[in-house]
């Protein structure tokens, strides 16, 4: 049998959109993911749906205790093993696989075993902080040198190998894991020479939601740092390059508005762009009545128009369509409508351009555009067939607008809308503004968060979405 191979990739640290291209197509590749349990899951959306995923925590109860894998070994020979038995294989590594990783240990154990492995660089968490803060890691005018160490061994008796007097000597010093052993490093960093006023940041959750920044020296970083209640995962960067914090956080500066559509990729919004889909798509236990309908449509006309009110629509319509064996050429008699341009470029995917797509991209426009169809066709047929996939909870305002427009229509549950499982906290502090994309992400997250404070602006994409705001007064 042929082996596999074992890419160990950089997944980067907090925001899951810094993954980089090559790893997200790598991933999309991937017959197994291996994944740290700091790597936000939602980067496992490349992934196909039949990638079988783990996270290392789950392979022992016991390996993470102190924040350290205790059971390399375990993650080694799942490698091995998974790659053995022919399987492309992902090490997805939380940041960058060569910045205290373990990477030394995995690839020693694959090279033994003769198992041939690729490394995809990831932006590492040490960058991501400095960018994150506008700190610069080196600066003409005061940092030249940079040193990357770890503060977790501040503590241990024995094979400590941080040399700190000459740690204290460089211009930026940027250490990992070290939350917890803060108050030992500070002092060690003191008792080598560095000057107490040397400025100290702090950050914690990079680039995520809740990332916090603390900003103070060294002879008093401990107490702000318990004051915040700091936890990890952080970055600490000290040194005088700190100072340009104050002038060059944009983060700090910038809006934060929290999404909660499934699509994110909005990034000229004024503001920055923080993604908690508030809904997921699934697809459904049983597709007997949609597939019904579709060999109906193969044998005979059945219907005049299907419009289709969402991509999800589409994919999930044409998936059973070629699961039955048929392909577009059975809808060449009907018209085809959708909701709006993403609909609409969903359907070319599929070979099909639109016939009817409104300018005023929602149910309202839809409705405007079938009155017109009535008004200029003298031969409109009262009964004017309507096949509308929808999702489960889908609103039946188009459903009875049309019927009262005189239609028949037929709307066929094509896919499930789900409230996500495992969604994180949130710091209500953190956001200016708040996008709903449609009313169930509006009752989702009333349910999950409740209602957000006044100070919070709110805005709606479509009349329905303001409409289920207006329900509960946030509009």
């Amino acid at each position: 049998m042929k082996r596999g191979k074992v890419y160990l990739v950089g997944a980067g640290p907090g925001d899951p959109d810094l993954i980089t291209v090559k790893g997200a197509k790598i991933l999309q590749e991937a017959d197994i993911v291996i994944y740290d349990y700091l790597v936000d899951k939602t980067i496992l959306k490349y992934t196909k749906p039949e990638t079988e995923k783990i996270c290392v925590d789950e392979l022992d109860k016991e390996m993470y205790k102190n924040g350290f894998a205790k059971n390399q070994d375990k993650i080694n020979q799942l490698m091995v093993k998974k790659a053995k038995e022919g399987k492309n294989v992902v090490r997805l590594k939380n940041g960058d696989p060569s910045i205290f990783g373990r990477m030394n240990e995995e690839l020693e154990f694959l090279t033994k075993n003769n198992i041939e492995f690729r490394i995809v660089p990831g932006i590492t968490a040490a960058t991501a902080a400095s960018c994150y803060t506008g700190i610069p890691l080196t600066a003409r005018d005061i940092s030249s040198t940079i040193c990357i160490t770890t503060g977790h061994e501040a503590n241990l008796k024995h094979h400590n190998f941080v040399d700190f007097s000459k740690v204290a000597k460089i211009d930026t010093i940027v250490i990992f894991m070290s939350v917890e052993t803060l108050d030992s490093v500070v002092k060690r960093i003191i008792s080598n020479g560095r000057d107490k006023t040397t400025p100290v940041c702090v950050i914690s959750n990079i680039s995520s939601i809740n990332q916090k920044t603390v900003i103070g020296n060294l002879d008093n970083i401990i107490e702000k740092v318990k004051k915040e209640k700091i936890s990890p995962p952080a970055i600490v960067i000290i040194g005088n390059v700190v100072k340009k914090e104050k002038d060059f956080n944009w983060f700090k500066k910038t809006k934060k508005i929290l999404f909660t559509g499934l699509s994110s990729e909005r990034f000229f919004e004024d503001g920055l762009i923080f993604h908690i889909p508030m809904i997921e798509i699934k697809p459904l236990d049983d597709y007997t009545e949609l597939d019904n309908w579709i060999k109906s449509i193969s044998c005979k006309r059945v219907i005049d128009w299907i419009i289709f009110t969402s991509r999800f629509g589409v994919f999930y319509f044409f998936d059973r369509l070629f699961k039955l064996g048929y392909d577009s050429r059975i809808l060449n008699q009907i018209k085809i409508a959708a909701i709006g341009s993403s609909t609409a470029n969903k359907l070319k995917e599929y070979g099909i351009i639109a016939d009817l797509v409104p300018k005023n991209e929602c149910s309202i426009g839809l409705l405007d555009e079938f009155k017109k169809i009535i008004n200029r066709n003298t031969n409109h047929k009262p009964q004017t067939s309507i096949l509308l996939p929808r999702s489960d909870i889908a609103d039946k305002g188009l459903t009875d607008g049309l019927t009262k427009l005189g239609f028949k229509v037929y709307p066929i549950v094509a896919y499930k809308n789900v409230m996500p499982e495992n969604l994180p906290d949130l710091d209500f502090d953190f956001f200016n503004e708040i996008i709903f994309s449609s009313p169930s992400t509006v009752r989702n997250f009333i349910k999950r968060y409740g209602k957000p404070p006044k100070r919070i602006k709110v805005k709606a994409i479509g009349q329905v979405t303001k409409k289920e705001l207006m329900k509960y007064k946030l509009i």
